[in-house]
């Protein structure tokens, strides 16, 4: 049984065997959120069992339901997989499974036990931090040794930098060594895999100028007490609810777990049902919050630092940011939990009241390189008001007299920021549409294609349809179609398309940028 594959993920399973004929190292696979990095696990190892029939698979991740989510997405595609699982969370222990979905934590002291293994596939690399470095390393040597140096390991992410410092393929401490495939995520929405994310003005901007750092990443503690007061937490919540009307799934990002409580409890009091979940909440009571979520039963969850790896949402229509973060990372995993495909989903707005696009830019053009402090600038101090000691800004007692420090205040902008979250966003500009014209384009050696013009005033702008086409081009007419006609077949031929054109939603507003001489079309919005 083959394995259906769109183009991307096809290019990326040839990318890894162009990768192990010329390179002895361990490669990475750099797929967007929402894009299918478990097809391509998938198709990857049923290729190779096809290949080589004893061939022996490990994948690897962090969390439970990732390893079920891998597994049951095997399944799926090939029912008759050789596969097992071995995670203490699962309660499963296939150790001799030809295909093994393992948890870390679960497998490491067992590398003698797992025997044969030609290839090991780690998913959400990302997520494999300096501290835990050192288990995969340990049981990553052993099985090489077992295996007679012979090991394979490819690492598969949608953001190819660690959450607590630097690019995960660079640096002495290593495990990856290269990217062997990456797609953007700017051109995986352009091509209609995965919808806009679109950035909103928001009058509330916390300021957290006065939270110590630790590990690249804001202090937990002092962050948390910076971000959970009542006024401020008031003040965005309003704002969520006046931008969050029409829109049908909310998906909030707290600083902690009382800020997420204290998020929900403002939210339910605009009579919006909203439950939170954190690491804290049972299994049962999580499994149940998240599919009512899922379902459209619950309008909105907050939480705190759980949904960013594995939660999978499609319908999420609005994402607000209460929790800042200096990790590139985490700021790229949060805002990707909206570029998911849904019907009757246009866009996912993102509401960033905690100045993280300020901060890391265009998610398509973060730099996930680990910063060396600045030379330039004041000091991170503060001074004691008891004795006038200078301490370091992220201390909360003063080291001489033992003051304790107020928290960090959290104050309102007086005016919003305006950041793109693609950087398309910044230099593109959205006109109105008063008309809309369809007309069959021929092209001299090509398939016919549907011309749409849109009349916007006295200016007219136009896109290609190629429904006739294969690959991209022909992917990208049915993501068009959809988002026009969900309950209708897409066409096969430009004049199926030309025949239905009464039935389609007409857009109320384009969004354009200069290409050249010409403009192209990079979104729109219904009403």
């Amino acid at each position: 049984m083959s394995l259906s594959l769109r183009p991307y993920q096809r290019a990326a399973i040839e990318a890894l065997y162009d990768y192990f004929a010329g390179n002895t190292g361990n490669p990475l696979v750099v797929l967007p959120t929402g894009t299918g990095k478990s097809v391509v696990i998938g198709g990857f190892i049923r290729e190779a069992i096809a290949a080589y029939a004893d061939t022996r698979v490990l994948v690897l991740t962090h969390v439970k339901e990732l390893i079920q989510q891998n597994f049951l997405a095997l399944l799926r595609a090939w029912p008759e997989a050789p596969a097992g699982i071995y995670s203490a969370g699962l309660s499963r222990r296939d150790i001799r499974a030809q295909v093994l979905f393992a948890g870390i934590q679960s497998i490491h002291r067992h590398a003698r036990q797992v025997q044969q293994c030609d290839l090991v596939l780690i998913d959400e690399a990302h997520l494999l931090g300096r501290s835990d470095s050192g288990m995969y390393r340990s049981f990553l040597a052993q099985l090489n040794d077992i295996n007679g140096g012979l090991l394979k390991v490819v690492g598969f992410t949608a953001t190819p930098y660690r959450l607590d410092s630097g690019l995960l393929h660079e640096g002495k401490d290593r495990l990856f060594t290269d990217i062997a495939f990456e797609v953007p995520v700017l051109e995986m929405i352009q091509q209609g895999y995965l919808c806009p994310v679109v950035p909103k003005h928001t009058e509330t901007q916390l300021d957290v100028g006065g939270v110590g750092t630790r590990g690249g990443e804001f202090i937990a503690k002092d962050l948390e007490a910076a971000v959970d007061r009542d006024e401020v937490t008031r003040a965005a919540v309003q704002e969520i609810v006046q931008h969050g009307e029409g829109r049908g799934s909310w998906l909030v990002f707290c600083s902690g777990v009382a800020h997420a409580r204290h998020v929900r409890d403002a939210i339910r009091e605009h009579g919006i049902a909203c439950e939170t979940v954190t690491g804290d909440t049972p299994a049962p009571e999580r499994d149940g919050i998240l599919s009512a979520f899922k379902a459209g039963r619950l309008r909105c969850v907050t939480n705190a630092n759980v949904l960013t790896t594995g939660f999978d949402a499609p319908g999420t229509d609005l994402i607000a940011l209460l929790r800042p973060t200096k990790s590139v990372g985490l700021y790229v995993q949060m805002v990707g939990r909206g570029t998911r495909l849904a019907e009757g989903k246009d866009d996912c707005l993102v509401l960033d009241f905690a100045g993280n696009t300020a901060r890391h830019g265009p998610i398509d053009k973060v730099d996930g390189r680990k910063k060396e402090p600045a030379g330039d600038g004041e000091a991170p101090i503060k001074v004691c008001p008891e004795c006038q000691t200078i301490n370091h800004a992220s201390v909360r007692r003063c080291i001489a007299c033992d003051h304790e420090f107020p928290p960090p205040e959290v104050k309102v902008a007086a005016k919003a920021a305006s950041n793109a979250l693609l950087s398309i966003q910044e230099q593109a500009a959205w006109c109105e549409v008063t008309g809309v014209r369809y007309a069959r384009h021929e092209k001299p050696g090509k398939p016919a294609s549907l011309r749409v013009t849109y009349d916007c005033g006295i200016s007219a702008h136009s896109e290609w349809v190629c429904f006739e086409h294969t690959g991209y081009p022909r992917d990208k007419a049915l993501s068009w179609w959809r988002r026009r006609a969900a309950n209708l077949p897409p066409p096969a031929t430009v004049d199926e398309a030309l025949a239905a054109t009464s039935t389609l939603r007409r857009p109320i507003a384009i969004q354009l940028r200069a290409a050249g001489q010409y403009t192209e079309i990079v979104a729109t919005r219904f009403v």
